[in-house]
């Protein structure tokens, strides 16, 4: 028989004192907080399945196309030449986390983080379905193995084995598209080796995490609980205890002695009940303060508030408060660091907007020809390139490759400059410039503009004119007018 739950702010409370694991048993329990939070994370994995159906602008809304290195996102799509903005992207999570915490607390790992949202609202939900709630779980466990316990334990890890797969599956469908995936499902794993193999180590990974794991890894692995000691202040709001209010804790019998005993002593409203400690996922008793483990699901505040109605007190002895305000004192939102945290976010937020308008439905580079980077022949200095041109659109484009302004005597040969290429098509198109020798004095840059037919944007690129010495060509030239003159 496992020991009581007694956790403290020395000891991690799934950790017995000879260093095995202590596994948790929480208990359910309902309230407004809680079928609040059960909605958002319905919501946020309907989100995370629908994703890869919804279609905009031909593509998924998110669709992650690695082997084509076109990255859509919301009907935005992006070359793999601009996967610079994704340092944006990466830097405001950051700002927008940071500023968040300051503010919020841990709001994302009780409500949004994944770890959270599969565990607490699928793998939780199975297990409570099959084994039954708390207590008949804990019993399970315990009790010795027979027909019984072992076909539920069958029938449950079958279950956390499928979820993990179709989790793993749907997470590939962002890379290689949902058609993709059906068609790479029904052929021989030697055909997508790669992916199988991906999907088979992601699939035994995901299982071991929620079928074991759990909020182990909240506690041991994820660095964000030990961030927030450096983000969260004393007007942060956090999920915290009254002790102003709560202490001295009494049972309804011992309140009722202390009531009674000269001088009469009063007794807080926290009755002892350890209810909030037995609906905490990790195991933490949040009248010991804010700690690493609490992941700020809100299951105390509920379980609290519930048992305060049934004695008849006034809720809210744990509820959303900063630390100034279970003190006593008023919460300040607007402070030096909330402010310096917004001043960042704001400011990239702007910079990534900018670098967003930037973008263009084409892409496209100049790369020199393989060989000599110059030819010479008797008349003319010959530069040869290739320009790469990229669509980004789903429908088929035309464009217009042209020099401008063109330098005095340069010439192109060999291209109209009209180029049609498909949607999500690349093209690689010759592009051949000479300049007369009596004409070339050294090297010289020139502009190349990718226009759009019909699209008012123009790309440019600016190229360098290479060619030999100009004191070489006249010595060459004098030679050959030499040995035509004789």
């Amino acid at each position: 028989m496992d020991s009581p739950l007694h956790p403290t702010l020395e000891t991690v409370t799934t950790i017995r004192a000879d260093g095995s694991r202590r596994f948790l048993f929480p208990a359910d329990v309902r309230g407004p907080l809680s079928r609040a939070r059960r909605l958002s994370g319905l919501g946020l994995i309907a989100v995370y399945l629908l994703l890869p159906w919804i279609k905009i602008g031909g593509f998924p809304a998110v669709f992650l196309d690695v082997a084509e290195r076109r990255f859509h996102l919301f009907g935005l799509t992006l070359a793999f030449q601009d996967l610079w903005l994704l340092f944006f992207g990466i830097t405001g999570l950051g700002f927008t986390l940071f500023f968040l915490t300051a503010l919020f607390g841990r709001l994302w790992c009780g409500w949004a983080c994944p770890q959270t949202v599969f565990l607490d609202h699928v793998f939780r939900r199975i297990e409570r379905w099959i084994d039954g709630d708390a207590l008949a779980r804990r019993a399970l466990e315990e009790a010795p193995w027979s027909a019984n316990k072992i076909g539920r334990r069958i029938l449950k890890h079958t279950l956390y084995l499928a979820c993990a797969a179709g989790v793993v599956h749907l997470f590939l469908a962002y890379f290689v598209s949902l058609p993709k995936l059906w068609a790479m499902m029904g052929q021989a794993p030697g055909a997508h080796w790669g992916s199988f193999v991906f999907v088979g180590a992601a699939t035994g990974a995901l299982y071991f995490n929620f079928a074991w794991f759990r909020e182990q890894l909240c506690i041991v692995l994820c660095p964000y609980g030990r961030l927030q000691s450096v983000l969260v202040d004393e007007h942060s709001l956090i999920i915290g205890y009254d002790p102003g209010r709560g202490e001295p804790r009494a049972t309804a019998g011992e309140a009722k002695r202390l009531a009674e005993q000269m001088p009469p002593q009063r007794s807080g409203d926290c009755v002892a009940c350890n209810r909030c400690v037995q609906v905490c996922p990790t195991g933490i008793d949040i009248r010991n303060g804010l700690q690493l483990e609490c992941i700020g699901c809100a299951a105390c505040i509920d379980a609290c508030n519930t048992v305060m109605t049934r004695v008849g007190r006034a809720t809210g002895l744990i509820r959303y408060d900063s630390l100034a305000g279970l003190a006593g004192r008023p919460t300040r939102w607007i402070r030096p660091r909330t402010g310096l945290y917004a001043l960042l976010l704001l400011a990239g937020a702007s910079v990534g907007a900018w670098a967003l308008s930037t973008l263009h439905p084409a892409n496209f580079g100049i790369t020199r020809m393989t060989g000599s980077p110059y030819f010479v022949d008797r008349d003319f200095v010959r530069n040869q390139f290739l320009v790469r041109i990229v669509n980004k659109q789903a429908g088929t484009a035309h464009f217009t490759v042209r020099i401008g302004p063109t330098p005095t005597g340069l010439v192109e040969l060999g291209h109209n400059g009209d180029v049609e290429l498909g949607g999500q098509a690349e093209g690689i198109e010759p592009l051949i410039l000479e300049v007369p020798r009596s004409a070339y004095r050294g090297p010289f840059p020139f502009t190349v503009i990718l226009e759009g037919r019909g699209k008012k944007y123009q790309l440019k690129k600016t190229v360098e004119f290479l060619g030999p010495d100009q004191r070489l060509l006249r010595e060459e030239d004098e030679e050959r007018k030499k040995e035509s003159h004789d």
